[in-house]
């Protein structure tokens, strides 16, 4: 058997805002996330990064550099998290079986979002891109 591969997701910072998703089904108490998926066989985190965004919400980004990985302490998933640039597209629900919106947000509406925080590098890399 082998190990889960995990999620990778795409943390896409621009005009001082950074991309979340709404997902129709709760993930425990995950509501509102960065667009991302599964990691498929032969897949890099940056490469699954990108394609999911693609899949998730029409918006084609490059991979600029990873922020981490951790045990996700709300699905307890082996995740990976991307810092991605948008090179083209306007996102969008593509994925109208999963995705229920879509959200361009500032850095102080963050902690809306996502109630207890992101993931410490992620913050970090948010604060730095957003706070300029």
């Amino acid at each position: 058997m082998t190990a889960d591969p995990g999620v990778s997701v795409a943390v896409i910072a621009n005009a001082g805002r950074v991309l979340m998703i709404r997902r129709r089904e709760r993930e425990g108490r995950l509501l509102w996330a960065f667009p991302g998926g599964g990691i498929e066989a032969g897949e890099t985190p940056e490469q699954a990064a990108v394609r999911e965004t693609a899949e998730e919400v029409d918006l084609e980004v490059k991979a600029v550099r990873s922020l981490g990985n951790r045990v996700h302490p709300q699905t307890g998933r082996h995740m990976s998290y991307v810092a991605c640039e948008v090179v083209g597209g306007e996102a969008r629900v593509a994925d109208e079986e999963e995705l229920a919106e879509v959200a361009w947000i500032r850095l102080e509406e963050i902690p809306d979002y996502v109630p207890w925080g992101p993931f410490g590098p992620v913050q970090e890399y948010l604060d730095e891109t957003l706070g300029a």
